[in-house]
């Protein structure tokens, strides 16, 4: 919803939104531009806060210390619900998304679409591995000996035989 907008967009979106994690995660996208400001100034670089636009923004599974709540149940039982805490990663950056596309490629060079999972990072972004071929496309398949059908299947095709010599 606000990855890849300016940093004014992205909260006028989060303010006006009508979800529900929508107040934390403007508060960490606040968080996030002071700590920009607050880092180039230790650096000694000027930033604008509204050239910042928002790189990655994702939230991640995190641990259930102490967060244990008991649902009641039939028959006088409970359940016990493990509630998880989050962590939300919001990655800013003064770079603009669109000159950086166009000094990535050479003249003349086409780039490859990259996934929304590859830009957002982690195990998300990581390769998967590729299908097999089918096995009528491979000719070594053919040689091999196929596995005997199992006991309920070869007495149903001895019956089905059994059926159509009994027609015939």
């Amino acid at each position: 919803m606000i990855r890849g907008k300016n940093v004014n967009q992205a909260l006028a979106i989060l303010r006006y939104s009508n979800k529900r994690a929508a107040l934390g995660i403007e508060k960490c996208v606040k968080s996030a531009i002071a700590n920009a400001n607050e880092s180039a100034e230790k650096a000694n670089v000027s930033v604008d806060p509204d050239d910042l636009w928002l790189k990655a923004a994702y939230v991640d599974r995190g641990p259930t210390k102490n967060r244990r709540r008991v649902r009641p149940a039939p028959q006088g039982r409970a359940y016990r619900e493990r509630r998880h805490f989050c962590h939300v990663t919001v990655l800013v950056s003064s770079d603009k998304p669109d000159a950086q596309a166009t000094t990535d490629t050479k003249p003349g060079e086409v780039k490859t679409a990259v996934s929304k999972r590859a830009k957002r990072g982690g195990a998300a972004a990581a390769p998967r591995a590729k299908r097999a071929a089918p096995k009528s496309e491979t000719p070594a398949a053919e040689d091999k000996p196929q596995k005997k059908a199992s006991k309920t299947g070869s007495r149903l095709g001895s019956a089905l035989r059994r059926k159509k010599k009994t027609d015939e």
